[in-house]
């Protein structure tokens, strides 16, 4: 009997030491379905940008910049995924979202919603600030059907043109985050509008609350930049403006930034981001 008891509290130490099973994460500014973009409009990148969702096994991820026409098309092309999120210039379907997609025979959504970059989160449409477009940020809590571990990721889109906007954008999410995370692990994705030597990215991580997941990632891989506005930028100049952040308990065992072409065509104006993660016990 002893033998026996000895052997079952061997195997219960094992599992809970045993790491987590890790997730794939993405943040894909998808730019929206503009009919001036000639051969790089949405109708000839939509299947480019479903496959590499799917190619690279991603499990959830946060969008920016998707139009109702452009959330239903990848819905389409992503059997499996469910998304969240709404219109930022209504809080239903107009305007852009910043949709947050999951594997549905991976999680369990509890709860989820979206909020405004503003002076007014809850008011559908609000302006935030000297911003020249609605912002918002779309989150979610997940729960894994297998673990039960439960996680909430947030996704944003700041302001292109007001520097306060960004500003307090960022001090906004990092309210709500403390406030709804509930103790969970955190990741935060989006299109910051801002480079890593910013101000806006470093009070992102200031107060210790978020880490880059560039920064922590045990490798990195990928060109150093995510936006090129479909090649027209020099290489030399493209910028870095789309983030992966993770709060504590979160390793990365793998951050990347992903080529902004397939077969031949452009998936976006900005490369999509990913990383691969677990969670770690305190």
């Amino acid at each position: 009997m002893k033998r026996l008891i000895y052997l079952l509290a061997a195997v219960m130490t094992a599992c809970a030491a045993a790491p987590q099973a890790g997730l794939n994460v993405m943040t894909f500014n998808m730019r929206y379905d503009n009919p001036e973009d000639g051969e790089n409009n949405w109708m000839y990148r939509r299947d480019r940008a479903a496959e590499v969702v799917t190619s690279h096994r991603i499990d959830v991820f946060g969008t920016q910049e998707v139009l109702s026409g452009q959330l239903h098309d990848l819905l389409d092309r992503l059997p499996g995924y469910e998304a969240v999120g709404v219109g930022r210039e209504d809080g239903r379907e107009r305007g852009e979202y910043c949709a947050v997609f999951y594997r549905t025979d991976r999680f369990t959504r509890v709860e989820s919603g979206t909020f405004w970059l503003s002076e007014t989160p809850e008011a559908a449409g609000s302006l935030g600030w000297d911003g020249a477009c609605e912002r918002t940020a779309t989150w979610a809590v997940l729960r894994d059907r297998k673990s039960g571990a439960e996680f909430f990721f947030i996704d944003t889109h700041l302001d292109h043109v007001g520097e306060q906007a960004r500003r307090e954008g960022v001090s906004l999410l990092l309210r709500r985050i403390v406030a709804m995370s509930g103790g969970r692990p955190v990741i935060l994705t989006g299109d910051f509008n801002a480079e890593p030597s910013s101000e806006v990215i470093a009070h992102v991580t200031r107060n210790g609350l978020l880490h880059d997941a560039k920064a922590i990632a045990a490798q990195v891989a990928g060109t150093p930049w995510s936006f090129s506005d479909f090649g027209a930028i020099p290489e030399g100049e493209r910028p870095l403006i789309d983030y992966i952040f993770t709060g504590d308990r979160v390793a990365v065992d793998r951050y990347e930034v992903l080529p902004d072409t397939l077969d031949g065509g452009y998936v976006s104006d900005h490369a999509p981001v990913m990383a691969a993660i677990r969670f770690v016990k305190p």
